[in-house]
């Protein structure tokens, strides 16, 4: 972490220059299209990842706010389900534009942007992510959290009360949750999905290790009633979570056993660890690159989980 630290630190201020969001899980060109969630929150998508907002005490909250181009029509959104004239709190649940696109804009307008300081920390840094093959540059201070912490936080109190915490390396090694209790609405980010397979983000240290203790987290903290806000897809349920991780763990234990046969990615690929899955989820390709390579970089965790 203190070489990210100091690399962060090098990195030269720049206005943002952000790259399309071309993953297919996280297209930002549908219509927005709203859902009302328990306590009267709503889930917002078709923004390039599913947004929710309430109204808090000081004006709307928000948890991700998806793509810079689409930032002017959620924030009238927003305003108009919660009936709030400002958007006092924003949280970015990690660093990637898929959550972040439209910081810019809510930062600039006076907008609290709450996240996990490693958040902070990629986003003043040129991130240069291999798997993509692409550099993000520094983000401008403007889009860039203002409010951090680790571990965990709350905010408010009683019927208003938010809790967030630290999802460990799970998509990225900054994921947070955000738990609005009274409504029973678990916001996760990218440490789970509604369809298909999640993205391991393993250049800025997201692992399949990581992700595995990300869902144990959730799932402490969710009842049987919980409704739980991916970062794609519909809302999904603890037991869902459960089926989720138990398909993760194994496949991060079926890597172990391939690696330790003097075996490698091809050999991983090869093997279809999730052939019972591709008819329900998709090719499951992309998902065990990134998790056989997230290893590399978790070595001496790896025999931990």
């Amino acid at each position: 972490m203190e070489l990210h630290r100091r690399r962060m630190l090098q990195g030269v201020v720049g206005a943002a220059l952000l790259p399309a969001l071309n993953h297919p899980a996280f297209a930002a060109d549908s219509p927005l299209a709203v859902s009302d969630l328990p306590g009267g929150l709503s889930l917002i998508s078709g923004a390039g990842t599913n947004v929710v907002c309430a109204k808090g005490a000081e004006g709307a909250v928000m948890v991700d706010c998806g793509a810079a181009s689409r930032a002017a029509e959620m924030a009238a959104l927003v305003k108009h389900r919660t009936g709030a004239a400002k958007i006092a709190t924003l949280y970015s649940t990690c660093w990637r534009p898929e959550q972040t696109g439209g910081n810019d804009a809510f930062g600039a307008a006076g907008t609290q942007i709450v996240a996990h300081e490693n958040t902070r920390l990629w986003m003043g840094a040129e991130i240069v992510s291999k798997w993509e093959d692409k550099t993000y540059p520094p983000r401008a201070p403007v889009a860039r959290p203002t409010k951090t912490f680790y571990l965990n936080q709350t905010f408010g109190s009683g019927d208003g009360r938010i809790d967030s915490g630290y999802l460990l390396q799970a998509h990225t090694d900054g994921d947070i949750y955000v738990f609005f209790r009274k409504a029973n609405v678990l916001v996760a980010g990218a440490a789970t999905v509604g369809r298909g397979w999640p993205v391991i983000d393993w250049s800025t240290d997201g692992w399949i290790g990581g992700h595995v203790r990300g869902l144990e987290t959730l799932m402490a903290l969710a009842d049987d009633k919980t409704v739980i806000v991916p970062a794609v897809g519909p809302a999904v349920t603890k037991a869902e979570l459960k089926k989720q991780h138990d398909i993760y763990a194994g496949v991060l234990d079926k890597i172990e056993t391939i690696k330790e046969s003097g075996q490698g990615k091809a050999d991983v690929l090869k093997a279809r660890l999730l052939a019972d899955y591709e008819a329900e989820r998709g090719d499951p390709t992309e998902f065990l690159t990134q998790s056989y390579m997230s290893i590399w970089g978790h070595q001496r965790q790896f025999k931990a989980v």
